[in-house]
């Protein structure tokens, strides 16, 4: 008779016929940075996680490579009063990304740093471009912004620049601007695949956005029901120059990181994202489960489906138990 449960009754050969593993070099931790010093401010929805002024902030990164952590996300956290209609502040040299980039870099040379290219942190309406006055965002004015906010940040210290925005032809202008800019070695990590998810509520709570937005974000984010689409939307941003692809949300989505992942030849990334992790904090808050179980259980469903790399607020409690 064939009995399958003789390769479960040890611990010890389990471990040995497991198929997907997850450790901490499979993590990326999104951080959020904001302005002034030894600031450290809890976010409410995001139980565990915290806005770090930049002093704080370079301390924390350490401990984040120390856990074996390969790279962090940096997010920041704009004052509302340096917000405007053309987001502006993205494309000056000495803003709170920048100086961040630059001060880990110099601090934590052996991390790498991944900045996000796009204008909602900066626009006073919350979208992720220039808006028309009909309340379109533009596509191809919008681009030319990004091209020039990912040389700044290129420039400032960033390994990687992630657009997150989801304009058409980005990721081929963005490459042309680095290049022509002497940047031939920073790599593009692709929001290829962006769904206008209602799990980012409490990413928009961090970084201080939620009451912003103006209208929605589903004429360029992607549509929740489409599958092949997102394959289009990938293979577009491979043909354009893309180094990494990222699929965001992660864990409703799976099936589309498992699409991805096999019909190409780059990293696929997936993004563990705030709604997703909020749950599972309250969910074990309540007593209603085990928060270290299921987290791991839920990244390494990540793995499994594909994913070479997650971004997960929970990257630095994983790496630590793994």
């Amino acid at each position: 008779m064939i009995r399958h449960r003789r390769m479960r009754q040890h611990k010890w050969v389990r471990d040995l016929a497991a198929e997907t593993v997850l450790t901490p070099k499979d993590l990326i931790w999104p951080v959020f940075v904001v302005e002034g010093e030894n600031q450290c401010q809890p976010v409410a929805s995001l139980p565990g996680v915290d806005r770090y002024s930049i002093d704080i902030l370079v301390s924390e990164v350490k401990k984040a490579r120390d856990l074996g952590i390969p790279a962090v996300a940096l997010f920041p956290v704009t004052p509302d009063d340096k917000k405007t209609e053309d987001g502006r502040a993205a494309l000056d040299e000495n803003n709170l990304i920048c100086r961040a980039l630059s001060e880990i870099k110099d601090k934590v040379a052996d991390i790498g740093l991944i900045a996000d290219v796009a204008l909602d942190p900066y626009t006073s309406h919350g979208h992720d471009g220039v808006v028309s006055d009909d309340g379109y965002v533009l596509n191809d004015e919008t681009v030319d912004i990004l091209c020039r906010q990912a040389v700044l940040q290129a420039r400032a210290g960033a390994d990687i620049v992630a657009p997150s925005d989801m304009m058409d032809g980005r990721i081929a202008a963005i490459r042309k601007a680095l290049d022509e800019n002497g940047l031939i070695n920073k790599m593009i990590l692709s929001y290829a695949v962006k769904y206008a998810s209602a799990f980012y509520g409490p990413f928009r709570d961090a970084v201080t956005s939620a009451g912003n937005l103006k209208g929605d974000k589903k004429t360029y984010q992607m549509n929740p029901a489409n599958r092949k689409m997102a394959l289009r939307e990938a293979r577009a941003d491979v043909g354009e120059g893309a180094d990494m692809l990222m699929v965001k949300p992660g864990l409703p989505y799976l099936d589309i990181i498992r699409d991805i992942s096999q019909s190409c030849d780059l990293p696929v990334f997936g993004y563990h994202v705030s709604g997703e992790y909020a749950m599972l904090k309250a969910a074990a808050q309540n007593g209603w489960l085990n928060y270290d179980d299921c987290l791991h259980e839920k990244l390494i469903g990540f793995k499994r489906a594909g994913c070479t790399g997650i971004l997960t607020y929970a990257a630095r409690e994983m790496a630590a138990k793994l």
